[in-house]
């Protein structure tokens, strides 16, 4: 079976899942893990920008794509052709029937199966941080951050933080006055590339918040990643206490 992944994170999980590296006939240029197996693989766009060309001379028997990641009238243009598994994530169960599904899919269930396993134990065995409140910013000029029907915010309430904006939807923006008494503020590593200079600049002018750079992979990327990030997790938890 020829499959093109158009989201990084499902890239990454059906190559951990079993799937051949010349099997995957097509990513994004964001498909970047696992590094050894992504580099030989064509890329056919971003996530938002799709070279449909390419992609139709590539003939793949599935395309997998994401109802947030990529655009509807450029997927509406690919099933008039292929077959397009369109997934939609936001909790922990969504990911779960993700893997399995996969792993259906690649004839490698048991392999699937360990993922998800792995994954509950992260969350069951984790010390959470007793409702601490956290602002999860994404974006800046302007703020933006996470809403309540986002995998983010799923994540957040996993590790036992409170989210500021659960009363929000998607990605709100916000401004510093709304940031003000929040015990914890994460500036992600993507999309927006947050820095040290950015913590730095924000922390004058939030002076009792604990500002911290995170790893936008560990909160955004489902399927198999999060089976990667117990340490990473364990981590920022006790940094946070």
């Amino acid at each position: 079976m020829k499959i093109i992944s158009l989201v990084p994170s499902i890239t990454e999980a059906l190559l951990d899942l079993g799937l051949k590296s010349p099997d995957l006939v097509g990513r994004t240029k964001f498909c970047i893990h696992p590094e050894d197996k992504v580099c030989g693989v064509p890329i056919i766009g971003g996530t938002k920008n799709l070279n449909i060309g390419k992609i139709k001379s590539l003939k793949p028997d599935l395309i997998i794509a994401n109802k947030e990641e990529n655009e509807k009238d450029q997927i509406e243009e690919l099933e008039k052709d292929f077959k397009v598994l369109m997934t939609n994530i936001s909790t922990l169960e969504d990911n779960y029937y993700l893997l399995k599904t996969l792993g259906n899919i690649l004839n490698e269930s048991e392999r699937a199966q360990h993922f998800n396993t792995k994954i509950n134990e992260i969350f069951d065995g984790i010390s959470s941080v007793s409702e601490r409140t956290c602002a999860y910013l994404i974006w800046q000029n302007p703020y933006m951050t996470v809403g309540s029907d986002t995998f983010i915010h799923e994540i957040l309430q996993r590790l036992g933080f409170k989210n500021l904006f659960a009363n929000r939807k998607r990605y709100p923006i916000v401004d510093v006055e709304e940031l003000q008494e929040t015990d914890c503020i994460f500036l992600s590593s993507e999309p927006y590339p947050f820095k040290q200079k950015h913590a730095d600049e924000l922390q004058k002018q939030l002076p009792q918040s604990r500002i911290i750079l995170v790893d936008g992979e560990a909160f955004s990327w489902y399927g198999t990643h999060l089976a990667k990030c117990e340490s990473y997790f364990q981590e920022l938890l006790q940094e946070c206490n």
